[in-house]
């Protein structure tokens, strides 16, 4: 046997190794508790998203799915620990728009998105809503936004940090009616949902799980909703738009990564377990009655997915001026 053959058939019988041991992973997976990473305090969209997938996969997958909490820096705290974390499928970021928007905004994020972390789908897209607190003399858009131009800089508006979805929606407002909005920054929308009801912030663009049971209480008035549609949730809501802002168009979504070398198999488990807990009727129903539509892709989908958005919010950050320094 010459030395050409010896390398081929030894290269063969590594790869074939490979296979079987990744294949005998996949069946053994998981052995131990798998913990998801949130990004954001409890009670905000991301958090409450992941608990409902993550209670359906610990009873599926016969081991605890434990989420944990890792608030900071716009979850990119929790996005670092995830990238850095073993490749070994007990690792799992349960992420947002908020982790594409946050590259083009932080100048070292400490992580690349693209080359770290690996797609295991799209969970679900909620619209936001520009919300107010039942003190502010507004009950439209274009009242909330004569209060702005009276008062430059004045009208507080919570976010989820610099680069998170609340704040890439009121800076695209303020920039598409030319207005000043003061940005106020929080770790979540439970938190921003707290302080609004409050009266300690007067307007936030929050996501519709951790505000929408604050609406129907009436603890919160919903001035209009982000995306380019009315929600079904909401359908007395106008849509930013509509309320005299032609072209606005705006919504977060959630979805689950995983560290990038995590092997193949053991990605497509974790898909697959998601997206049963997703087909599930309580858990439609839950989500639903958040005002979240159920995407759940594949990690191909995904992944083309991510390049789309992050294109989109480059712009946008540039357009805006939203970064980091």
């Amino acid at each position: 046997m010459n030395t050409i053959t010896r390398s081929t058939v030894a290269t063969l019988f590594l790869t074939l190794a490979a296979g079987f041991a990744a294949a005998a992973l996949a069946q053994s997976y998981p052995a131990k508790p798998v913990r998801i990473l949130v990004g954001f305090a409890p009670g905000g969209g991301t958090d409450i998203m992941a608990r409902a997938v993550a209670a359906k996969m610990t009873e599926s997958m016969k081991q605890q799915v434990i989420v944990e909490n890792r608030p900071g820096a716009n979850a990119n705290i929790a996005a670092k620990l995830a990238a850095e974390s073993p490749a070994d499928g007990y690792t799992v970021l349960f992420m947002s728009v908020a982790h594409i928007m946050s590259k083009p905004v932080y100048s070292n994020l400490g992580y690349d998105i693209e080359r770290d972390l690996a797609p295991i789908t799209v969970v679900s897209e909620v619209s936001n809503v520009f919300a107010a607190n039942p003190a502010l003399p507004a009950k439209t858009v274009k009242e909330a936004l004569a209060l702005a131009r009276a008062k430059p800089g004045e009208l507080t508006y919570a976010t989820a940090g610099v680069g998170s979805p609340e704040h890439f929606a009121g800076e695209m407002l303020k920039m598409m009616t030319k207005t000043n909005l003061l940005a106020v920054p929080y770790k979540g929308g439970g938190p921003i949902a707290i302080d609004l009801v409050a009266g300690h912030v007067m307007t936030s663009f929050s996501t519709m799980p951790p505000i929408i049971p604050h609406i129907r209480a009436g603890r919160v008035r919903a001035l209009a909703v982000t995306k380019d549609k009315r929600a079904a949730v909401l359908p007395d809501v106008p849509t930013i738009a509509e309320s005299g802002v032609p072209g606005y168009s705006m919504s977060t979504w959630y979805g689950a990564v995983a560290p990038a070398k995590t092997p193949r198999e053991i990605v497509v488990k974790l898909n697959q377990e998601m997206l049963k807990a997703l087909a599930l009727p309580d858990v439609k129903e839950r989500l639903a009655s958040l005002g979240a539509d159920i995407v759940a892709t594949s990690p191909e989908e995904t992944s083309a997915f991510f390049k789309t958005e992050l294109a989109k919010y480059t712009k946008v950050a540039k357009a805006a001026n939203i970064r980091t320094d």
